[in-house]
């Protein structure tokens, strides 16, 4: 008995093509959009508006997001009424805030209840210290020459410290110095004035309004010579 597997020919006459199919499926899609449009009162544009209005909002919850700087104490980086554009995903996937970025954090527990924009002046590891001889910020040892950050006619600091940032905190100060409630303000306090990393929304990428100060919030240079606590530079 021939027991080697017959091969059998299907007939294919009877299978729907692959083409067929997916314009079963384009029809399928195009009628339940048809259908949803005829629902709503103005039919397609409606829709169109709806749908352009959850992109909108999806893209400000997970990737870009705006905010208003309401005080003087970024000045003169950031001015009262300007419109900042947050990078929510810079800090994902790894990558944590560097010395010198402007970012937005919640406060809630350690500045109080708000979201605040501040410069990054110390990462975990680093010892900042001020001031120097020369009346600039020290971190791990390198001479910080903020000059260029600095609202015109501040020092670095009128308040001196000396301090180490924890593992996973962040050290942050407005550039307005004398009109900045920063982390100077809760060296004593609960927490010492660190900011956790995870308490971070995002890095201020841009500046979207008005119009007439638009430009992009790159790292301060100042901070790149900096070295890290254990000697390579950060």
């Amino acid at each position: 008995m021939d027991t080697e597997a017959q091969h059998v020919e299907r007939d294919r006459s009877s299978e729907p093509s692959e083409s067929t199919s997916a314009g079963e499926e384009d029809r399928s899609r195009s009628s339940l959009l048809s259908g949803v449009a005829a629902w709503l009162p103005g039919g397609r544009v409606t829709l169109t508006l709806l749908v352009c209005l959850v992109f909108l909002w999806a893209f400000g919850i997970f990737v870009m997001q705006p905010f208003q700087i309401p005080s003087g104490s970024m000045e003169t980086t950031l001015r009262v009424g300007d419109r900042v554009l947050v990078n929510k995903v810079a800090y994902r996937f790894g990558a944590e805030p560097r010395r010198g970025d402007v970012v937005v954090f919640d406060g809630s527990g350690y500045f109080g209840n708000a979201d605040y924009i501040k410069r990054v002046v110390g990462v975990g590891g680093d010892r900042v210290t001020c001031c120097d001889s020369k009346g600039w910020i020290e971190v791990n040892g390198r001479s910080v020459d903020e000059r260029s950050l600095l609202h015109a006619g501040d020092a670095p600091s009128e308040v001196p410290f000396d301090i180490v940032v924890p593992d996973g905190s962040l050290f942050l100060l407005g550039d307005h110095r004398s009109d900045s409630r920063d982390s100077r303000d809760y060296l004593g306090a609960p927490g010492g004035g660190f900011v956790p990393v995870d308490q971070v929304i995002g890095k201020a990428q841009w500046i979207g309004w008005p119009a007439g100060h638009w430009h992009s919030l790159s790292r301060a240079d100042v901070y790149a010579r900096v070295p890290a606590p254990g000697g390579a530079h950060g």
